[in-house]
């Protein structure tokens, strides 16, 4: 094949064909070679410290311009240069981060002469690629309608991974809103729930040679989001939405303007789960959309619907959590569904006041849903149209409301990325906040949008009321997302519950498994700018005043994180830091107390003193005073669905 396509090249059909290249990390460790297999597929494979963590994989796509992943041959003209940036980036895991990478554009072209490119990012456990497609002749418009990257992992690798959905499932045919079980360690053959494959992110363990974590980011209204396939023949690819998604509406192959480029395949790659937690890689490839007056506002809220449910959303319920967000020093109350009924556009306006002369902030909670669900939770239609929509943001500001919850999406067109890029881009011309909810997973969000404060995007806190199989599945949930879900963005997970019953009167309900200390390790354990904990006026005086006392002192920004110690779906510990405090943080899903020796010697040295919240058998939550006698051996024992914090000021 190659002397054919050397032939033809020399009679000027195809440009001559190059061999493999490959495009190496900073420090030399990670590697991506590329190639053009003798059917002329783009492909390449990936090594870590001389461990295959990807084998020989595809790479195109196919469009109605032509077919862009056979066929192919890769044209001698390349460029290599290299990135080095800083970042100074807020709402994400890490306040400032240095951004070293080596690139490589690499062009191809097609048996009939159509063009492309592939451009690489590499960093030293980082790898970033996407599509560049330029004008071809007088086109300037391309729908792809298939994509071919793959995933090509060696046999031995197990997979931690979460369904997509059917469409048009679920409450109200809102799915798929990225609210599925997880399944861990499991062979990559196996097959999906639904058979639709899997949602980014997805976490691989290949075997004892280390891990990978796979996604993608920069996803706007210029694309559709994506996910991945079930894997078939050892590979996994990328896919674009079901047709089905939100009713029909919208088109499931994404178009793009040329010259164009997709989002970010990312691929993170490591010996251990450091890099998979410590992860920069959504960000350090995008550049923010647009600029606001002021920055978004991060803070600490309460929500009274968690506990209290619909039956709270009425003008003295909402005094209590306004009284209570005061009590707590916190910057927010969420107030739910049915406001516009049951509390009325006037009532917002004397909660609005009330709030403010407490220095409280509400946040106010839409649905996003006009032509492609069934929901009736009010309000409706105001978010899904611009007209509608300005109106509304011109009221909220009005009233000095600076947030606003958007809930029910249900989709991943493009069609829907417009849709959460128009609330955006709308609600900053008002200096209002964003916070999403019955969503898709945010890709690169932060950094695109300076206004955005969180998306849900995960089966979150609010199933322990409806479920006392979530609540028993809490601890093993828990475990997860640090390593999987909130690797890659915020994770709005309103947890925090120190109810030991899952009702308004903590008397009847669900019962909640886990210790008070699990529930304030939460707190650190889920990153988000904006959090709305589960905690009720009751447990200022039915709580251990320790655990109050620190969740009146927690905070929901971070300047660092670090991997400490764990295993997906068994424990997990993760430090992170706040200015000059560090909060160390972990939980147990297993059966039996877990007794760990934890490095802690990159944040602390010997002698420092710290504060410890700790689960103990038959004791009510209590903090103690811990001094450090080895920071790199620093005892302590988890109890069964149980977990600590130490906070070192």
């Amino acid at each position: 094949m190659k002397n054919l396509v050397t032939f033809l090249s020399i009679v000027g059909v195809m440009p001559f064909y190059v061999s493999a290249r490959t495009v190496n990390s900073p420090d030399g460790k990670l590697v991506v070679s590329t190639d053009v297999d003798g059917a002329g597929r783009p492909i390449y494979s990936v090594i870590y410290d001389g461990k295959t963590m990807l084998e020989k994989s595809p790479l195109g796509f196919k469009s109605n311009l032509g077919d862009f992943s056979s066929g192919m041959s890769l044209r001698d003209k390349h460029s290599r240069d290299t990135v080095n940036r800083e970042i100074t980036q807020d709402r994400i895991k890490k306040s400032r981060f240095r951004y070293n990478a080596n690139r490589l554009t690499e062009n191809y072209v097609t048996h009939d002469g159509k063009k492309m490119a592939i451009e690489w990012s590499v960093s030293d456990n980082d790898i970033a690629f996407r599509y560049i497609v330029p004008k071809q002749g007088d086109t300037a418009s391309m729908v792809i309608s298939e994509e071919l990257t793959g995933f090509h992992f060696p046999a031995k690798t197990t997979a931690f991974v979460t369904p997509q959905s059917d469409a048009m499932i679920g409450w109200k045919r809102t799915k798929p809103s990225y609210e599925e079980n997880y399944i861990v360690d499991a062979p990559v053959s196996t097959r999906s729930q639904y058979g639709h494959g899997f949602t980014f992110p997805a976490l691989f363990r290949i075997g004892d040679d280390g891990w990978a974590l796979v996604s993608e980011t920069g996803v706007d209204g210029r694309f559709c989001g994506s996910r991945l396939s079930d894997n078939e023949n050892g590979e996994y690819t990328v896919a674009y939405p079901m047709p089905e998604e939100n009713n029909g509406n919208g088109n499931a192959s994404p178009a793009i303007a040329l010259p164009g480029k997709t989002p970010w395949r990312t691929i993170t790659v490591g010996a251990g789960l450091a890099p998979i937690v410590e992860t920069v890689v959504p960000w350090a490839v995008v550049e923010p959309r647009y600029e606001t007056e002021s920055p978004a506002r991060p803070g600490r809220g309460t929500w009274s619907w968690l506990l209290w449910q619909d039956g709270s959303i009425n003008f003295n319920d909402q005094k209590k959590f306004i009284d209570l967000a005061e009590a707590m020093g916190y910057e927010n109350v969420l107030i739910d569904n049915w406001w516009d009924r049951n509390i009325g556009r006037d009532g917002i306006k004397k909660l609005a006041d009330y709030a403010k002369s407490k220095g409280v902030n509400l946040i106010i909670w839409y649905s996003s849903s006009g032509y492609w669900n069934d929901i009736t939770q009010s309000p409706t239609n105001l978010m899904d149209r611009p007209v509608e929509r300005k109106k509304e943001f011109k009221w909220l500001k009005g009233l000095g409301i600076s947030k606003v919850k958007v809930d029910f999406f249900g989709g991943d067109k493009q069609e829907t990325m417009r849709l959460y890029e128009d609330i955006l881009s709308d609600a900053a011309d008002y200096g209002i906040d964003v916070i999403f909810h019955g969503c898709t997973l945010p890709r690169g969000w932060e950094r695109l949008y300076p206004n955005y404060v969180g998306s849900e995007a995960v089966l979150a806190s609010e199933n322990l009321v409806f479920s006392q199989d979530f609540c028993d599945a809490a601890p093993f949930n828990a475990t997860l997302h640090p390593f999987i879900r909130n690797t890659v963005g915020c994770m709005e997970y309103g947890g925090t519950v120190l109810n030991k019953r899952l009702n308004r009167g903590n008397d009847g309900g669900n019962y909640r498994r886990t210790g008070d200390a699990f529930e304030l390790a939460t707190a650190i354990l889920f990153q988000n700018p904006v959090q709305n904990f589960a905690l009720a006026p009751n447990n200022l005086t039915d709580a251990p005043a320790d655990a109050i006392e620190f969740m009146k002192k927690v905070p929901t920004t971070w300047d660092d994180v670090r991997f400490i110690d764990g295993y997906p779906g068994r424990y997990a510990v993760i430090a992170r830091r706040h200015g000059d405090s560090w909060y160390v943080a972990g939980v147990n899903a297993g059966k039996e107390p877990l007794k760990l020796k934890l490095d802690l010697s990159s944040i602390i040295d010997k002698n420092d003193v710290m504060t410890l919240y700790a689960d103990k058998e038959g004791c009510q939550l209590k903090s103690e005073t811990l001094k450090i006698k080895k920071a790199d051996a620093v005892p302590v024992t988890i109890l069964p669905a149980g977990g600590f914090v130490l906070v070192k000021d």
